[in-house]
């Protein structure tokens, strides 16, 4: 589903990424370890076709994501590839459930069952009817998880989904990641700091530009 191949990637002065390579099959679920500062959040963007890949090559499936104009990039990456960020981007004016539906109500087919089925999975299903400011940040969190997987995508990057959760509810987030995984194929990349989180999957480790692969969390 997801293929880098001899990705390098620059900024001024410095340079960030040498050559990295990843594969991710349907279905798989990995997880990506790194110290803050090691790029774990310019790997997220640039793997979701965010920031522009300055050398190599980037597959989504079969499509060669380096090579698309801006507008059919948009357009695939909002049918295939769920994205969950460090700030959740909810819309203040919508309530949780709305934001979760939010992708549906845009394409004019909103699954409002599979929106709260969603928000009972990480916890909030009694919550369901409150706007943002009525949430602490942790549950905006959550829900912004459950908009993420609303799409059911092929593709899932996750940057530090769980960083302002408890460790109840980053179990909840990182449960409901690997079921879709296994539910409906879906390729998960998730990058965070927290190597309890890397238990039981394979993990990636970002040191020096590269990937290193293979390696478990002890």
């Amino acid at each position: 589903m997801l293929r880098a191949e001899g990705i390098r990637h620059a900024y001024p002065g410095v340079r960030l990424f040498d050559d990295l390579e990843l594969r991710l099959a349907p279905g798989e679920v990995r997880v990506v370890l790194g110290p803050s500062g090691s790029g774990k959040t310019t790997l997220i963007h640039l793997l979701a076709g965010i920031l522009r890949v300055q050398e190599g090559r980037l597959y989504w499936g079969e499509v060669e994501v380096t090579r698309l104009g801006e507008e059919r990039l948009a357009r695939l990456r909002r049918r295939y590839v769920g994205l969950v960020f460090q700030h959740h981007y909810l819309l203040p004016e919508l309530t949780a459930l709305e934001n979760v539906v939010l992708p549906g109500l845009i394409a004019g087919t909103p699954d409002w069952d599979w929106g709260r089925a969603l928000l009972e999975r990480v916890g909030l299903g009694a919550r369901q009817h409150q706007r943002p400011a009525a949430l602490s940040g942790g549950e905006r969190q959550r829900v912004a998880v459950a908009r993420a997987v609303y799409n059911r995508p092929r593709l899932v990057l996750a940057d530090e989904p769980t960083g302002a959760l408890d460790r109840e509810n980053a179990w909840r987030v990182y449960a409901l990641l690997l079921e879709l995984a296994r539910e409906v194929r879906s390729a998960v990349l998730l990058a965070t700091h927290d190597e309890a989180l890397a238990r039981d999957v394979p993990v990636y480790r970002l040191e020096g530009g590269r990937l290193l692969v293979g390696l478990t969390s002890s």
